[in-house]
């Protein structure tokens, strides 16, 4: 009777079963899409391509040039007591665009790290959301406000960008046929980011939305409400965001989902509201008062066809303030947001909520409201500079694993998950003493590899290894072509770099298991490797900082292991 045996031994590059990071039971922590991150970003550039199912991973327009391809989304996480920091690209995990004929703007790898705080302060007087990024979405995406940057100038009696005014424009009813299926767009520098609700990855979180696989959209669903939504990002302040359906009474889980109801209405003279068309615009609501401390009296353009009701968030009023009560005729706040229970927060927490209407457009103010509920202390930053547990990193540090096989009349398939951009090797065993290559250069289907052997016969062991990965743009700032990572034996160093080097240990002596203690990890008898990690047995993680005066050539690598064995690879590494 044949028997087989499979293992993942060989990890030929970083990656491929990297070190198991802390857990957390932080949702801020934990709620990141990484499912993803081995995954090249794409894009539709025109209904063409979207038409023909075939995304580019590498696109330009002259200015925003993704030249090498760029990984989906969540890179990196880490935290400290006081802040969670994210890596990302910025690029969604679906297939992005295409956007509108003549849409100048294509998206980019932003390189972002993004901070937000664990312990969120709710402060008495609000702050104004401002132009630009004021969060970020489990996919890494950036989170924008609902203005477009544009306010009516009274002086030119015309909309002009950047202009400090009081009537400011609503990005979805103006910028709206400028969004890719997901609500998505981006500006001049290739921020992809939302603006209101955000379908796709709603889609993708298993919320209540719908996929048209040929027409490659997005849609509401049409069947009844099942679950909560989920959560889907961070407020610089500090609070998540979930999608449109909450439970039904804030404080109880038992009581149901539905719709959570906005708190906001256009100024059409109902619900006590001013009628603007009858009266023009001539004060700004009491929410915008608030927020921006100033007088209601603020003058704007009369209602007509060139600046339609709605044009600007100020043609939206706060049913709050005409005497209707959040909780009782509407759900959330002016901040578009409410105190609740959620599936993460059981005893409860502020959160904000997708604002759609019962077809599911989105309707004002969106995401969030025009101001934080708490203090935007979160925000980008450059550099991390404080110390911070790792719990998640991408690229080429990504845990990879092989499945179990199927056996099939004498055929074994194997199959792995994969980072895109890598090749793989096969190779089999009976005794753990001699390996036997079967394929090399195996390149996986985005992040799914496989290989079939059709001349399995008795008992085997099997071990896939990621030999190489193709050039990639970095999240890093500024780097790069995926060049910081090599492998060993084989591998090749300049001098005055510092790389990550994946060692494929000798099969002899054994090896010690995954998360074995190491001593040391030396190159060329006087180069002392830093975090050093062996998750994977027979795989060890080390990076060199190698000097401007290391002696070139062929050098050995010496790996000890805490009371246990020591192997040396001879001429393992090269320095150039």
């Amino acid at each position: 009777m044949k028997t087989l045996r499979l293992i993942l031994l060989a990890a030929r590059l970083a990656g491929l079963g990297s070190a198991t990071l802390p857990a957390a039971a932080d949702p801020l922590i934990t709620s990141w899409q990484t499912n993803h991150a081995g995954q090249y970003a794409r894009i539709y550039t025109n209904a063409a391509l979207q038409s023909a199912g075939t995304p580019l991973t590498t696109w330009s327009n002259g200015s925003q040039i993704q030249a090498l391809p760029a990984y989906a989304g969540i890179q990196e996480i880490d935290a400290d007591p006081n802040w969670v920091y994210v890596r990302s690209t910025g690029l969604a995990s679906f297939t992005m665009g295409p956007w509108s004929v003549g849409f100048p703007n294509l998206p980019a790898n932003q390189k972002t790290l993004f901070r937000i705080p664990r312990t969120p302060a709710v402060p008495a007087a609000k702050t104004a959301t401002g132009g630009g990024t004021i969060g970020c979405f489990v996919d890494g995406v950036a989170m924008f406000n609902s203005w477009d940057a544009f306010t009516y100038d009274v002086a030119t009696g015309a909309d002009a960008s950047g202009i400090n005014g009081y009537w400011n424009r609503d990005a979805y009813v103006n910028e709206g046929p400028t969004f890719d299926p997901a609500y998505a767009h981006q500006q001049n520098t290739g921020t992809y980011h939302y603006h209101a609700n955000p379908i796709a990855l709603r889609y993708q979180l298993g919320d209540h939305v719908d996929y048209n696989a040929a027409a490659k959209t997005w849609s509401e669903s049409t069947n009844a409400v099942t679950q909560h939504s989920p959560l889907l990002g961070w407020v610089a302040d500090g609070f998540p965001v979930y999608g449109p359906y909450g439970y039904a009474n804030a404080t109880n889980a038992n009581s149901g989902v539905r719709r959570m109801i906005s708190g906001y209405v256009l100024r059409d003279g109902t619900h006590g509201t001013s009628n603007l068309t009858v009266y023009g615009r001539t004060t700004i609501p009491a929410w915008a008062v608030r927020l921006q401390n100033v007088s209601s009296n603020q003058p704007g353009p009369a209602v007509s066809t060139g600046f339609p009701l709605g044009r600007y968030m100020e043609d939206n009023d706060y049913l709050g303030d005409h005497g209707y009560v959040p909780g009782v005729d509407f759900d959330l706040d002016e901040f578009n947001g409410r105190y609740c229970v959620t599936p993460e927060y059981p005893n409860g927490t502020y959160a904000y909520f997708v604002a759609i209407n019962t077809n599911g457009t989105p309707v004002f103010p969106y995401n969030i409201g025009r101001g934080y509920y708490g203090s935007p202390t979160g925000g980008t930053v450059t550099s991390i500079t404080n110390t911070v547990t790792t719990y998640f990193l991408g690229y080429t540090n990504l845990i990879q694993k092989l499945n179990a096989p199927v056996v099939h009349g004498g055929t074994v398939t194997l199959t792995w998950s994969a980072l895109e951009g890598g090749s793989y090797e096969v190779e089999t065993t009976t005794n753990f003493t001699s390996w036997t290559v079967l394929a090399t250069n195996l390149s996986p289907v985005e992040i799914t590899g496989s290989f079939t052997n059709p001349a399995a016969a008795g008992t085997g062991y099997y071990r896939v290894g990621r030999t190489a990965v193709a050039a990639y743009d970095s999240v890093s700032p500024g780097g790069g072509s995926g060049g910081a990572s090599v492998t060993a034996p084989g591998g090749e160093v300049n001098r005055s770099t510092t790389v990550t080097v994946a060692i494929t240990l000798p099969v002899n002596p054994p090896w010690p298991p995954g998360g074995a203690p190491i001593t040391s990890v030396v190159l060329a008898g006087n180069i002392n490797g830093t975090a050093v990690s062996d998750a994977t047995s027979g795989t060890v993680l080390a990076t060199f900082t190698i000097p401007t005066n290391a002696a070139t050539g062929a050098q050995n690598l010496v790996v000890t292991f805490n009371n246990g064995p020591t192997y040396t690879l001879a001429g393992g590494l090269t320095i150039n």
